[in-house]
C-alpha cells in the first residue's frame, strides 16, 4: 500500500462518502463508486484494498434494513455462496495478471442487456425457467467481476430485474452477495501480504465516513417507488458501461 499525501488521504475520504450515499439511496453501488474514483489516485489494486473494510460496514447496515430476511436470504443465500467462491479465483487474477480486459468484458454484457429487446440477440426467460442454474452462473460470474474489476453490481442488477425482485429482497441479496465476496477477497489479501497498517489507519476513518454518508442516502431511498427504482437501476447499469469503457481506454 503506498503512502498518501493529506489532500490525497481527503480525496480518498470524499470518495467513500460519495460512494456510502449512493449506497444507502440505491441499496448498492459502493465499490463500483468509490474504485474509479481512489484508482485515480493510486493502482487498481490499492483501490480495491482501500474500499475493502467501508465496503462491508455498508453491507451489513443494507442487509439489516428492512428486515423480512426469509424472503431474500433465506431463498437466495446460494447466490451469495456461488459469488464468494467466483471472488476467490477473480481475486487471484486480480494479484497474477492484468484485470483490465475485464472491465470492456464487463460493459459490453451491460450493453447487450440493455439492448435485448432491438437486438432479440439474447433471451433471458432461462433466468426465471431455472433459477437454481441461474443462481450458480451469476454468482460465479459476479464473484469472479468482483474480484477482478470490483464489479459485481452489473450482473446481480440483470439476475434480479430478470427474477422481479422486490427492491427491499434485491438490496438484502446484493449485499448478503458483495458481503461474501468481501470476505473472499480479505482473506485472499491477507494471505498476499497485501494487507497493511497504512490500508488499516485508511480503513478505519473510511468506515465511519461511510456509515455516516448511508444513513443519509437511507433517508432517500425510503421515499423511491418501485417503478422508478427499476428505471434508475438500468440508468445506473448505462453509466456504470461507461465508466467501465472508459476506464479500459485510459488504463495504462
Amino acid at each position: 500500500m503506498p503512502e498518501f499525501s493529506q489532500p490525497d488521504l481527503l480525496l480518498i475520504l470524499l470518495s467513500l462518502a460519495l460512494a456510502g450515499l449512493v449506497q444507502g439511496s440505491l441499496g448498492l453501488g459502493f465499490p463500483m463508486t468509490a474504485t474509479p474514483l481512489i484508482a485515480l489516485l493510486t493502482d487498481v489494486q490499492s483501490a480495491i484494498l482501500i474500499t475493502l473494510f467501508p465496503t462491508i460496514a455498508v453491507n451489513l447496515l443494507s442487509i439489516y434494513q428492512g428486515g423480512k430476511w426469509s424472503d431474500s436470504i433465506g431463498r437466495y443465500w446460494p447466490l451469495a455462496a456461488y459469488a464468494a467462491l467466483g471472488s476467490i479465483v477473480g481475486t487471484q487474477i486480480l494479484i497474477l495478471a492484468d484485470p483490465s480486459p475485464f472491465r470492456l468484458l464487463l460493459a459490453a454484457i451491460i450493453i447487450l442487456y440493455l439492448n435485448q429487446e432491438r437486438l432479440s440477440l439474447i433471451r433471458m426467460d432461462w433466468v426465471r425457467l431455472n433459477p437454481r442454474l441461474s443462481l450458480m452462473i451469476f454468482g460465479l460470474i459476479g464473484g469472479m467481476l468482483t474480484g477482478t474489476v470490483n464489479a459485481m453490481v452489473p450482473i446481480l442488477v440483470i439476475l434480479a430485474l430478470e427474477l422481479r425482485l422486490k427492491s427491499i429482497a434485491m438490496v438484502q441479496v446484493f449485499n448478503l452477495c458483495f458481503l461474501g465476496g468481501k470476505i473472499s477477497q480479505i482473506m485472499v489479501f491477507s494471505v498476499s501480504g497485501s494487507i497493511d497498517q497504512t490500508l488499516l489507519g485508511i480503513a478505519i476513518p473510511g468506515i465511519g465516513v461511510a456509515v455516516s454518508a448511508w444513513f443519509f442516502g437511507a433517508a432517500i431511498r425510503n421515499r423511491i417507488t418501485a417503478r422508478t427504482y427499476q428505471k434508475i437501476l438500468k440508468r445506473v447499469l448505462l453509466l456504470l458501461a461507461c465508466v467501465l469503457i472508459i476506464q479500459y481506454l485510459l488504463d495504462p
